[in-house]
Parts: structure tokens; C-alpha cells; sequence
């Protein structure tokens, strides 16, 4: 059969539907994704972590309906975090879909098989062949108030080192030549297993593995982060000068009302360790806007805290009250519109410091990783060290002969844009 698997959501589902479409294609079916095409069966991976999280996957389902009515599919199946969370009203209110189910089922659907999102061996890449997520864990021992996360896929369980070590080495025979680590909560790692945090560990294994030239870490806790991983990140040019940390807030009050345990102050000595080991360092935040403690005060304090940190990059998304969670009951006083102005506020704030900051690459040399080739403009599409694919800037490259996509150049600077960097390759003699 042809299978044709939509991802929506975080990189974590993506990988996800990376390892049903091995087991898939292990089972003699041609497995795409995303495809605007004919099939047998269309699979759609669903996200319910925010309002419009859902609202997409929602509209998803019934586009692969309206096809399957078109006969372009015969079978529509429904599986992630909105068909695990809301199976039994997805059942009711979309009876048109011909199965909603979780990942340990998904295998049976086409043979009496099963296999498990972390044990599974093999993965089928959505991702250009160069580059590929490494998912360290599942699930999450954090209870942050606005999150569902733990409700859906449970405590974190971490996936053994050499298990780790093996899938690394698998995907960097396939010409992986970049591995980003995630989890929904990376510096974690291990805890479950040896009762220590174990990331420093798992690196110094990954670096190891011959032709993996970029590792990149995505999703850290501040909170106790564990500060090994700094002297493994210094030591080794593998592991990237690169950091998601995503702290949320800063304001007392609703960091607490988060049910977060950090301030500002320690978040601001992070930060400053953090820039002190590593000095050049790419810090990336998230942070959580129009929370229900959030008044004039506290948005106030977020942003001071945004001009005093600079961030070389930084998110904001608008608070979605989700049921179930320890903040619901406290509703979701912050109007509409009032949370896309502060997020608006943040976002023109960070567009400033990050044209400042891509403002003094002008004249540099960067080793640049080649992502794409645009044909439209004559240009490859491509990533310093400081950026991670879709969420960061990107370096548009102009230049008089082929580049192979996938390998790495050094690229003259010539402007800087807010969210890119315009440069050239010239071939060194």
C-alpha cells in the first residue's frame, strides 16, 4: 500500500512519524509524506498543545476527508497527541475518520505487529538527508501549569545511551551529517535511569560517531541545569555553540502561578555562566505571553528583561487555557487582543537586537551548512552553527558555481537582514 503520513506540531512528532514509516516501509509498504497525492492510506499526526495547535490538526483531518470524498485516499487514520487526548469526542464528532488511534496500535493496523516509539530500530528521515532529530526521551516529570504534556505522553522515559548511540551511528551512515537533540526536557536526561543527569555522558558518546560534524541541543530546563554539558559543549567543536532554553518567564508571580521554579535572578546568573563558558555562545529562549497572572507589571518586567538579556533568538506564544491542566481553573482573563499586542511588543523589541546582532557578522567568514537551492531566486539556503532548522535565520547565498546541498562552505558576510544574513561564496585559491 501507499502511505502518506502528515506531521503537525513539534520536531519530537516528527520523529514520530519517522519511525511508523520505517516499520511501515520494513513491512513492504511505500511510505511519503506530505504529499499532495494519490493513496491508500493517509495518516495524520496530530498536536493539541496550544488552541491553534489544535485548530490545525482539526483543519488537517478535514482536508484528508475532503480528499478521501475526492477518492484521492481511501482510509483517513488520526494518531498523536489530539487522537490520544480526545479519542473518544474525535470519535463522536468525526465519525467520517476511519480510526483514531495511539502509537502502540498503529503497527496493527496493516499487520499483527507491534513496536515502541523509543526500543524501535530504524527511521524513514521527512528531514533533508544531512540533518536529523535525535529524540533522547519521552514524556516530561515537569508539571508546569499551562502544559498537557505529562497528561498525554506521561513521566519522562529515557531511551538507553547505547540505544542512542546506535540510532546516531545509523542515521550518520545514511549521510546525516547534523543531529539535534530533543526532548521535552533535554538537561533531564537520564534521571529516570541512573537517578543523575546523564547528558554530558550521552554527548561524550555522540561525539564519537564518525561524520557527525554538528550536535545541537533543543529544549533545556534552566532549573538545576546540569553545567557539565557547558565544559563538553567548550571542549568538543562537534557539540554546536547552541542552546534552546526556553524560560518562559521571569515575573515572581507568575513564575509561580507556573508552578516554575526559578526567578529572575537565577535565571540571569544561567544566563551569565552560560555566556561566560561558552562567549560565543547562540542563545535561543521561549517565552509565554498573556499568562492569567500576567498583568501590565508583569508583561512590563518581561520585556526589560528582553532588552537586558539579547537573546540571538527568541519565540513567544500566546497563552491557550487547556483543560485538565493546574491553570485552567484560573481562566484566561488576558483578551485576544491584549496577548497579540504583547506579543507583538516582545517580537518588534527581538526583531532590533537581532538585526544588531546579525549586524556584526557583516565582513565575517561563516561556516555555513547548505539546506536548499531556490530556483526562483538563484540562491542556496543555508545555517551557521547558531541556527536550527525553521525556527532560526537563515543565510541566503549567492554565488557563480554549483554548491552540493548538504555539505558545508565558509560564506563572506555581506548584510544582514533582522531574521537573515546575505552572503557569498567564493572558492578559496
Amino acid at each position: 500500500m501507499k502511505i502518506n503520513i502528515i506531521t503537525l506540531g513539534c520536531s519530537k512528532n516528527s520523529v514520530d512519524s519517522e519511525v511508523i514509516a520505517s516499520s511501515y516501509a520494513k513491512m513492504g509498504h511505500q511510505v511519503v509524506f506530505e504529499e499532495e497525492c494519490p493513496s491508500n492510506i493517509v495518516l495524520v499526526n496530530t498536536c493539541c498543545f496550544i488552541k491553534d495547535a489544535k485548530e490545525e490538526s482539526i483543519e488537517e483531518i478535514f482536508h484528508q476527508l475532503d480528499r478521501k470524498n475526492e477518492g484521492l485516499t481511501q482510509k483517513v487514520y488520526v494518531v498523536g497527541c489530539m487522537a490520544q487526548r480526545y479519542k473518544d469526542e474525535l470519535m463522536q464528532e468525526i465519525p467520517e475518520v476511519d480510526g483514531f488511534y495511539n502509537f502502540a496500535e498503529l503497527a496493527k493496523l496493516l499487520e499483527n505487529t507491534n513496536f515502541d516509539l523509543l526500543t524501535n530500530e530504524g527511521r524513514t528521515l521527512s528531514t533533508p538527508k544531512h540533518y536529523a532529530y535525535l529524540k533522547i526521551s519521552e514524556g516530561c516529570n515537569r508539571r508546569c501549569s499551562f502544559c498537557a504534556i505529562p497528561n498525554i505522553r506521561g513521566n519522562q522515559i529515557s531511551k538507553p545511551i547505547d540505544l542512542l548511540i546506535k540510532e546516531g551511528t545509523s542515521l550518520a551512515n545514511s549521510g546525516v551529517k547534523e543531529l539535534i537533540l530533543i526532548a521535552q526536557d533535554l538537561t533531564n536526561y537520564g534521571i529516570d535511569i541512573t537517578k543523575e543527569k546523564n547528558l554530558d555522558q550521552l554527548l561524550l558518546r555522540l561525539v564519537d560517531i564518525k561524520g557527525i560534524e554538528w550536535i545541537r541541543l533543543h529544549y533545556a530546563f534552566p532549573y538545576h541545569f546540569p553545567y557539565k554539558v557547558l565544559d563538553v559543549m567548550s571542549a568538543y567543536p562537534q557539540v554546536c555553540n547552541y542552546l534552546d532554553i526556553p524560560i518562559q518567564h521571569v515575573s515572581e508571580k507568575v513564575l509561580q502561578s507556573m508552578s516554575r521554579p526559578s526567578s529572575e535572578k537565577e535565571i540571569l546568573q544561567l544566563i551569565d555562566t552560560i555566556r561566560n563558558k561558552i562567549p560565543d555562545i547562540t542563545l535561543r529562549t521561549t517565552l509565554l505571553s498573556g499568562f492569567p497572572t500576567e498583568g501590565k507589571k508583569e508583561h512590563d518586567e518581561l520585556v526589560h528583561f528582553v532588552e537586558k538579556v539579547r537573546f540571538n533568538r527568541l519565540g513567544v506564544f500566546s497563552y491557550s487555557a487547556e483543560e485538565d491542566t493546574p491553570a485552567f481553573p484560573l481562566g484566561d482573563p488576558v483578551k485576544p487582543k491584549e496577548k497579540e499586542r504583547r506579543v507583538q511588543e516582545i517580537m518588534e523589541l527581538q526583531e532590533g537586537i537581532s538585526l544588531e546582532l546579525n549586524a556584526q557578522k557583516v565582513a565575517s567568514i561563516m561556516r555555513v551548512l547548505t539546506d536548499s537551492f531556490e530556483e526562483e531566486e538563484n540562491c542556496y539556503i543555508g545555517r551557521t552553527e547558531g541556527d536550527s532548522p525553521d525556527v532560526d535565520n537563515e543565510v541566503i547565498i549567492g554565488t557563480e558555481q554549483p554548491l552540493t546541498v548538504g555539505n558545508f562552505y565558509d560564506i563572506e558576510i555581506m548584510e544582514a537582514l533582522p531574521y537573515s544574513l546575505i552572503g557569498e561564496y567564493r572558492k578559496l585559491l
